[in-house]
């Protein structure tokens, strides 16, 4: 690898409610509002993946979801920074938003994490600016099928 580009490691969840997505919609000071799914970094003191995305749910939702289940990767290279990003499809067993912490709330200049559910079909996802792009592709070819992979 080259010198200089950090590699950032993150999960995140497809997360279903129905066949919904629960997605974050992003309203940021220095962006066009966009969407994203619930995630994050995986930190060091993280036992492994599955516990990473759990830590992120509880801190960006309050929520706590069913199983797991990998169902696609994708590596993004900027300028000096590379993602690898997983994602896992599970269900919603609880949310409680009044619970939200973790640092993306301590900093008011990070803007707004407001959650939504949109339909968990190629139509929906495609009317919304549903980031990376990798997922994307991914959920226009893939979105109907999510639910029915959900352990």
């Amino acid at each position: 690898m080259s010198e200089g580009i950090r590699v950032r490691r993150a999960v995140r969840a497809l997360l279903l409610d129905g066949d919904e997505l629960v997605l974050l919609r992003r309203t940021r000071p220095d962006r066009p509002v966009y969407w994203t799914t619930p995630g994050g970094k995986i930190e060091p003191s993280d036992a492994d993946h599955e516990a990473a995305l759990r830590r992120e749910l509880d801190e960006e939702l309050g929520a706590d979801a069913g199983p797991l289940r990998e169902v696609f990767a994708c590596d993004e290279l900027e300028s000096e920074l590379r993602r690898v990003q997983t994602f896992y499809v599970c269900r919603l067993r609880t949310m409680d938003l009044s619970r939200r912490h973790g640092p993306e709330f301590d900093d008011p200049s990070n803007g707004r994490y407001d959650v939504d559910r949109v339909p968990c079909t190629p139509a929906a996802l495609a009317a919304i600016a549903l980031i990376p792009e990798p997922l994307v592709a991914y959920l226009a070819v893939h979105a109907e099928e999510l639910p029915a992979l959900a352990p």
